[in-house]
């Protein structure tokens, strides 16, 4: 096979552990990827390919991850600081046998990531940073429970924000749905990338490209990278059973960003224009896609 991953005897168990023989699961599906791939086509390996079980345990892992943002939801408002959100991300986890697959990545030292106004991404929670009427703020939440990652983000405006901010709110949630629109198994990533494109620049506004989504189910980041900004009909093949998120971030201004030189985390817009972004995270199916966290 084009990924060097053994390949099942048709009457053997299916290497997805299905339990189900090989030519009735996985084998008109391996047979499809090997043509695409010899016909030149951008094939990822089948070993992203989540199986019915990890599906399950992603399942319980993102009902967690959706639940720490409602919690969050219900709670946020002008005097939050952004450090009172790490703790109620952390007391939300303890609750539900699960931990923050943020906490410690790479050395980030937080349970969450709270991008406010300017910060396009990778927030640092603190005391200092206290919520008032008319911001914009993005909090980030990455789920571990039962070995199983989950990962999306939502927009919060407090109180009246300008129209200013609460269309670029809107506009890049409308990116998002255009996106999952454009999701078909046996498509391609570039497909879902363009419209998600077209949806900002369409509305003056501009993609980040230096950050996107990711693979993700068994690790935390999985390939692939995940752009929003590209080509219909290029890119990786959307397999049925590929897990990723889609996560625009989207600029009021320019697409540069600048990283904060001490600490190496907090992203910010080069030209102090205001950000958004939304994050879900999808499994591939058969048919279309399923929405996993959000």
């Amino acid at each position: 096979m084009y990924d060097n991953l053994s390949v099942p005897g048709r009457n053997d168990i299916c290497w997805c552990g299905s339990g189900k023989k090989y030519k009735k699961c996985h084998s008109a599906i391996d047979a499809r990827l090997e043509r695409l791939w010899t016909d030149g086509e951008e094939v990822l390996p089948r070993s992203l390919i989540k199986t019915a079980d990890d599906v399950v345990g992603i399942k319980a892992s993102a009902e967690v991850n959706v639940g720490v943002l409602d919690y969050v939801g219900q709670k946020i408002c002008a005097g939050t600081t952004t450090a009172d959100i790490n703790a109620w991300v952390e007391e939300y986890l303890a609750a539900h046998d699960a931990v923050s697959a943020d906490l410690n990545y790479e050395g980030y030292p937080y349970s969450v990531c709270t991008s406010i106004n300017d910060v396009v991404c990778h927030g640092f929670p603190n005391e200092d940073d206290v919520l008032k009427e008319g911001d914009i703020i993005n909090v980030d939440m990455s789920t571990i429970k039962g070995g199983y990652y989950s990962d999306s983000s939502r927009m919060y405006c407090i109180g009246e924000v300008s129209e200013e901010r609460r269309r670029l709110v809107e506009v890049c949630h409308e990116a998002v749905k255009a996106g999952l629109a454009a999701v078909k198994p046996w498509g391609h990533l570039g497909d879902m990338s363009a419209a998600v494109q077209k949806v900002a620049e369409d509305a003056g506004y501009s993609v980040v490209e230096m950050f996107g989504g990711h693979g993700i189910g068994c690790e935390f980041h999985e390939e692939p990278f995940v752009p929003h900004v590209g080509e219909e009909g290029t890119g990786p093949v959307l397999m049925p059973g590929m897990c990723f998120t889609i996560e625009p971030m989207i600029n009021a201004g320019g697409p540069d960003v600048t990283i904060d030189k001490e600490n190496g985390w907090i992203v910010r817009t080069k030209d102090g224009s205001d950000s958004a972004q939304w994050e879900v995270q999808i499994v591939i199916t058969d048919d279309g896609y399923e929405l996993l966290s959000w």
